[in-house]
């Protein structure tokens, strides 16, 4: 087993007494290495490296936190071979995808590194005579960091590059399900020469994070997870009123209207639906579907979903891999069978296999209904549920009769259908005959129960910031 310690004020220190954390493989189910715990000493002294080395970075010229960022850049794109095998040893990607989830980080970072000469204030006519009024932006402190298992590379980094570009500091805690990789990022931020404690990694327990978040020197929390991890960290915020950033569920409706290119869409779906075994906040999860073509579409949908393979990917890379653990595994199937009670049907999956590992075959369900459960939580697995409709107005209604508002999807040609979703339907993202893959030069928010602000562009770089108004006489 690889040897982990947590990254502190610029150095890997040895872990504390605590029991580690088991790491599994999800492909097989098997441990396959331990993290360590920080405790609340080690917490403490994070944020505190943090609060020192923020204060230095902040007033740097922010040219030169992007030339810092670039050389981050460089040395994740050196390490990317070793941060890929991490991940995909502890999330079940294959090398492929893992090595470029990698490789995406160091395009985001180049991203924001960009922003340097791009962070603005404002100028404010007085309504008082010879006085100007002059709005800027400043870092907010050290930002406390919490991490998803599903893509925590690539997540990761869409935290820290904004943060750092607006000169601030980080603490960061990775999933415990997949927090190798996190290890070997600190290995290229030790290369980088960023300055000591201005990124810090930790593994920990739900105890210990309550603790880093609510550290009096945390300024902001930014956290992608579940609702109730984001009502958590609303609480953590209290104490400090810290700032919230928060990505939260998702139930993705598709409306697929009489005009799409139904094999172009049946492609899309299966693929949307099939990466990272639906582990996606943004994956199809509710399909919508006109009711003269619904027939046609599920038949073609049955056909792939049925013929998708689904294994260890480290074998077969093209396959569907795993969910993350048995308890994902067994939440999945408990809320198939309870779709079956209550009359849906299940023309393809919706069976646990045989064998070792977390997988759940790419599973299709029709004859739902709004107010199934299927339709109203978050399944973050790879399942979809149908529903027909008659009328565009109502499927725009369908969609967005929902706790969550995260992204959506419309398949047509109608200009027309085309901008009354984009002026009605209530939700922060609209892909029109495509599916969702955040782009970073926009900005990822979600409406409703999926969030509090947002990512990526410039309005995700600006959550990092603060206002000071100086009124100047003169």
């Amino acid at each position: 087993m690889t040897q982990h310690r947590n990254f502190i004020g610029g150095r890997f220190v040895e872990a504390s007494g605590l029991s580690g954390i088991e790491v599994r493989n999800p492909a097989n189910g098997k441990v396959f290495t331990t993290v360590p715990a920080a405790d609340d000493a080690d917490v403490a002294a994070a944020v505190e490296a943090a609060k020192g080395a923020q204060k230095l970075w902040r007033q740097l010229p922010a040219i030169q936190r992007g030339d810092a960022l670039r050389k981050l850049a460089d040395a994740i794109e050196h390490h990317a071979p070793r941060i890929g095998e991490s991940l995909a040893l502890e999330s079940g990607k294959s090398l492929a995808d893992a090595t470029a989830e990698a490789i995406y980080g160091v395009e985001l970072l180049r991203y924001h590194a960009e922003w340097a000469r791009r962070i603005e204030g404002e100028i404010i006519e007085s309504d008082t005579p010879d006085e100007t009024l002059l709005l800027k932006r400043e870092p907010i402190g050290v930002v406390a960091c919490l991490i998803p298992f599903n893509f925590p590379i690539y997540t990761l980094v869409r935290k820290i590059a904004p943060a750092l570009i607006t000169g601030n500091a980080v603490v960061v805690r990775p999933s415990n399900t997949t927090p190798t990789s996190a290890f070997a990022f600190a290995q290229a931020v030790l290369e980088a020469g960023l300055p000591a404690g201005l990124i810090n990694i930790m593994t920990m327990s739900h105890d210990v994070a309550r603790t880093m978040c609510t550290h009096p020197a945390v300024g902001m929390i930014t956290l992608t997870g579940s609702v109730a991890a984001g009502q958590t960290v609303l609480d953590y915020c209290k104490n400090n009123i810290a700032k919230p950033s928060l990505e939260l569920g998702g139930k993705s409706p598709v409306i697929v209207e009489p005009d799409a290119d139904l094999d172009a869409v049946a492609r899309m779906v299966l693929g949307a639906k099939t990466a990272h075994c639906g582990q996606v906040c943004t994956s199809a999860e509710r399909l919508y579907v006109h009711a003269s073509i619904h027939d046609a579409l599920v038949e073609t949908l049955r056909q792939g979903f049925v013929s998708r393979r689904f294994g260890d990917r480290s074998a077969h890379p093209h396959s569907m891999g795993p969910l993350a653990n048995a308890a994902a595994r067994d939440r999945i199937h408990g809320m198939v069978e309870r779709a079956m009670a209550e009359g849906a049907t299940v023309v393809a999956g919706g069976v646990i296999p045989d064998g070792d590992g977390y997988f759940y075959p790419p599973t299709l369900i029709t004859g739902c209904r709004q107010e199934m459960e299927i339709v109203r939580e978050e399944v973050f697995g790879p399942v979809l549920a149908v529903l027909s409709y008659e009328t565009f107005d109502e499927a725009l209604a369908l969609a967005s009769d929902h706790q969550f508002g995260l992204a959506s999807v419309l398949f047509s040609e109608n200009y027309r259908k085309v901008m009354q979703a984009a002026s009605e339907i209530e939700a922060g993202e609209l892909y029109v005959n495509r599916f969702p893959a955040d782009p970073y030069q926009g900005y990822h928010a979600g409406w409703k129960k999926s969030g509090l602000g947002g990512d990526d562009g410039k309005h995700g770089m600006l959550e990092f910031t603060q206002t000071r108004l100086v009124i100047l006489k003169h």
